[in-house]
Order: structure tokens, then C-alpha cells, then sequence
């Protein structure tokens, strides 16, 4: 159902952007974002944006993590610029349904900050 990809390695104040490509319509989707997990932590919030186009983020992240999406491409992406070592994550496209409120899962894609 979602697919993600674009982790790898940064140096810090770098930049990567990972997309999540959806099957099917991503407007069949209440929300779509992104959560990280860092070793040893638990799994977070970073960015989310609803099916009306309304945007939410991590304290965390904000001013340097933009979420958007390419309706036509049904994928949602995440801009992340100024990275510091403590992004360092395996980052999980999510997605709920609009009607049922399922959780949909992609699969991680790593991303590591070098300082």
C-alpha cells in the first residue's frame, strides 16, 4: 500500500528528501506522514498532512522538514533540510484510511546524519 524510499547518509546541514508512494488514490487516505524511530527510542510523530491539505509537524523538526504531495503521482514527500545528527532515524511512511481508520505502514527507509 505505501512504498518509501530516499534514506541514506548526510553529512549534517544537509539536505534528502523521502517520498511514500501510495497505491490507489491518496485521497482515500484521511491522513498521510511520516514517523521516525531512533535506536533505542521510541516511535515519533515528525510530520503529517490530512486529506484537506492541512500540514502538522514535530517540534523538532519545524522550519527545517516540509511534508507535501503530488496528488497526480499519489506521493507524499518529505523535504528535510539543515539535518542534525540527532535525525537519525529509520523513518515509516503512515497513512489512516478515511472511512475504516486503518493504519497503513510502508516499510523504513534509514536515514543517517553524519556530524
Amino acid at each position: 500500500q505505501l512504498q518509501a524510499s530516499g534514506g541514506g547518509l548526510v553529512q549534517a546541514g544537509g539536505s534528502l528528501t523521502l517520498s511514500c508512494a501510495a497505491s490507489g488514490n491518496i485521497f482515500s487516505y484521511n491522513t498521510m506522514g511520516w514517523y521516525r524511530q531512533a535506536p533505542g527510542k521510541q516511535r515519533e510523530l515528525v510530520a503529517t498532512i490530512t486529506n484537506g491539505g492541512s500540514t502538522n509537524y514535530a517540534d523538532s523538526v519545524k522550519g527545517r522538514f516540509t511534508i507535501s504531495r503530488d496528488i497526480a503521482k499519489t506521493t507524499v514527500f518529505l523535504e528535510m533540510n539543515s539535518l542534525k545528527s540527532e535525525d537519525t532515524a529509520v523513518y515509516y511512511c503512515y497513512g489512516r484510511k478515511l472511512f475504516s481508520n486503518r493504519d497503513y505502514w510502508g516499510q523504513g527507509t534509514l536515514v543517517t546524519v553524519s556530524s
